[in-house]
């Protein structure tokens, strides 16, 4: 990459770390603590094979559901309450043995992720879907046990088994439907080197690997390869690409006294530099620590089914055992303890497993039609009550491309003339302004000039021969440092906005100014009017100048600015933007931006950012238009409402059959039998699948 216009001179080092500083799913469902707990124990090193993992797990899943669905069918046909139900009879030697084992099997092999998720909850004193489910299929085990070979009462072998069913399928549904997996420390570890270049006391140049090196040490490196660590420039010119860190589209140049990051790479020229920094001090390891903390911390919040699940629970509990405590009374043990299972049991609807599964399932696919990947559900379905949405610029807002704003022709020079001397010898150069002014000069549909004798100018811009004349572009510094003469209030002003201003030069005399800027993408001026409009407050959050920051807020009518932010800055900011109760969401797409993603209630990544920043958010906008957020808030509210209609009516089911259960009607002969329960469920069942399927968005 040729070493370019040194734009940056007139805002110092400011612009340097841009607002990239940059959630997937933390964890694929947050009721799996299977996988919550490997999410748990993923430090730096090891966090490889997600998506595997993922994949296994949805396989896992889907086997256990056959399995248990293939054992269900004997075991509904051996059930008493099946026979009962239909009028039959089944009487062979061996025939409750049988029944016994077969739920067995279903009780281990089918429940496992249950009891395994159960066991995690109790751990974290947050008990949610799998206690509900376990105490259910724990209840109807223990006691059609004792009632198959020691008490008399009816089995509940029937619930168990469909109950196991309907919710392997259910978890197995919306497994499916999420497909995603964090693999954001796993990418943000990938960018580091495994190897330095040394360079010893006597001036040797030594391989060694990144974990041999300490403060102090020099290193060298060589055109286009990475920095290893973070550290000092002593020696050496070069302008370095840190797009993969801090977002920001242009190249940095950097000279002696400059720092470096690790992670970084260089460009046409070579480095010496001292590390400052190793292990887990480097600004990349920050991020991944960052990024991990934020993830774990986001983990352990519920969704909307775990809080219904959480307080069915409770009422279970306390139910079932005023049922055992009222109905002993009375001398008879035995029905006291059928009353308190019943309650236990039917405490945990069928409809409940599918009541969310099904809206996620639903919801998940309206939200691919619209260009959005959810990646992690539970901040998702919290997206409608966010107060605040927090936009990085650089590629998120704007286009994160330079493009050409304003033309200041001398006199006697056409603003048309001015663009073609640049644009020709800019075609020679790869650089991001180079490009700009390629684009603007290609949409003019320009004819450029032949360049003879190009060159780069390190640091200051290009030279070439056009018609026998000496063209050059060249920074303001280069202006300076050449006494040459120009409009120095036009240039302020252009300044002030935070564009960036080069020079054409025809024989040392000057031709004009071309301002360029990061161009706003048009979808953002909709977005934040929309958001505005509906009461969400908007916030531009920029590792950029006061200056360019303004420019753009002020253009856009954001709410809130908040620049010249350090990439380590960004999530301490959210921090502070979610005092209050506030709920905030973040929208980025760089590596710096990743921990900030991670810290926001949600975190939305633009699909054409950074691996990490994809990886670490909860939602990703795939065509890259900040404008779907709109769709994530109304799509998030449908959701929501559907979750509600949906556990009202598997809940609803709950209010009316527990007490029933419990025999608060029993005088009058009204008591809930396994068999009707059964049909009942089944009908709430249904109910639930049909209303999840009428979801849908404007």
């Amino acid at each position: 990459m040729a070493k370019h216009h040194n734009h940056n001179e007139d805002k110092g080092h400011e612009h340097h770390h841009d607002e990239h500083e940059h959630n997937y799913e933390q964890h694929e469902h947050h009721n799996h603590h299977e996988h919550q707990d490997h999410n748990e124990h993923s430090g730096h090193g090891g966090h490889g094979g997600h998506g595997d993992h993922h994949g296994h797990m949805i396989e896992d899943f889907k086997k256990r559901f056959r399995v248990s669905l293939i054992l269900a069918i004997p075991i509904s046909y051996l059930s008493e309450m099946i026979q009962m139900l239909f009028g039959y009879e089944v009487n062979f030697t061996g025939d409750i043995l049988l029944l016994f084992i077969l739920s067995t099997i279903v009780f281990f092999y089918g429940g496992k992720p249950f009891l395994l998720g159960a066991w995690e909850e109790l751990k974290e004193k947050t008990p949610g879907m799998m206690m509900l489910i376990s105490l259910a299929i724990v209840t109807s085990y223990v006691y059609s046990t004792l009632t198959a070979f020691f008490i008399e009462g009816s089995d509940f072998f029937f619930e168990l088994a469909t109950l196991i069913v309907i919710m392997l399928l259910g978890h197995w549904i919306e497994m499916k439907s999420i497909m995603g997996a964090s693999k954001a420390l796993e990418e943000l570890i990938k960018l580091m080197p495994k190897e330095a270049h040394k360079i010893d006391e006597s001036g040797n140049i030594v391989e060694v690997t990144v974990e041999d090196l300490h403060p102090g040490d020099q290193i060298l490196v060589k055109s286009g390869e990475k920095i290893p660590l973070d550290g000092e420039i002593f020696e050496g010119e070069s302008s370095v690409d840190e797009s993969m860190l801090t977002g920001e589209s242009v190249p940095v140049e950097k000279s002696p006294g400059m720092e470096a990051i690790g992670g970084a790479v260089n460009g046409d020229g070579v480095l010496k530099i001292k590390v400052s920094k190793t292990g887990e001090d480097t600004y990349l390891s920050q991020v991944i620590k960052l990024v991990s903390d934020a993830e774990k911390t986001k983990s352990k919040a519920q969704g909307f089914a775990d809080s219904a699940a959480k307080w069915l629970f409770y009422v279970a509990i306390i139910v079932g055992i005023i049922t055992l405590a009222y109905w002993a009374t009375t001398g008879d043990f035995e029905f006291a303890l059928e009353r308190m299972v019943t309650v236990l049991i039917i405490a945990c609807p069928h409809a409940l497993g599918l009541a969310g599964p099904l809206v996620t399932s639903r919801s998940t696919s309206i939200a691919a039609k619209k260009g959005l990947l959810i990646r992690n559900r539970t901040p998702f379905e919290s997206g409608w009550k966010v107060d605040r949405v927090v936009f990085d610029k650089t590629g998120t807002l704007t286009e994160g491309n330079f493009g050409v704003t304003d033309l200041h022709p001398s006199s006697n020079v056409s603003e048309e003339e001015l663009l073609k001397l640049a644009y020709s010898v800019e075609t020679q150069s790869d650089h991001p302004i180079a490009k700009g002014i390629v684009k603007e000069g290609k949409a003019r549909k320009l004819d450029a000039y032949d360049v003879k004798n190009y060159k780069n100018l390190t640091g200051k811009g290009l030279v070439a021969e056009v018609n026998g004349e000496e063209i050059a572009v060249v920074s303001p510094g280069a202006m300076s440092s050449n006494n040459i003469s120009y409009d120095e209030k036009a240039f302020d002003q252009l300044a002030q906005q935070g564009k960036t201003v080069v020079f054409v030069l025809k024989d040392n005399v000057l031709q004009g100014m071309i301002a360029l800027a990061d161009i706003i993408r048009e979808s953002s001026y909709q977005v934040i009017k929309e958001l505005n409009d509906r009461g969400i407050e908007t916030v531009m959050m920029t590792g950029d100048n006061t200056r360019v920051a303004n420019y753009v807020g002020e253009a856009l009518g954001i709410s809130k600015i908040i620049a010249e932010v350090l990439p380590h800055e960004k999530s301490n900011n959210v921090k502070d933007l979610k005092q209050g109760g506030k709920k905030v969401a973040m929208i980025g797409d760089g590596i710096n931006d990743a921990p900030a993603l991670a810290e926001a209630d949600l975190g939305i990544a633009i699909g054409t950012g950074t691996d990490v920043a994809i990886e670490t958010a909860d939602v990703v906008l795939v065509n890259s238009n900040p404008k779907d957020i709109l769709n994530i808030v109304k799509l998030s509210k449908a959701s929501h409402r559907k979750m509600v209609q949906n556990l009202g009516w598997a809940a609803g089911y709950n209010i009316i059959a527990i007490p029933l259960a419990a025999g608060i009607l029993i005088n009058i002969g009204i008591v809930i039998t396994p068999a009707i329960g059964a049909v009942v469920m089944s009908l709430s069942t249904i109910i639930c699948a049909v209303n999840a399927q009428l979801l849908k968005i404007d």
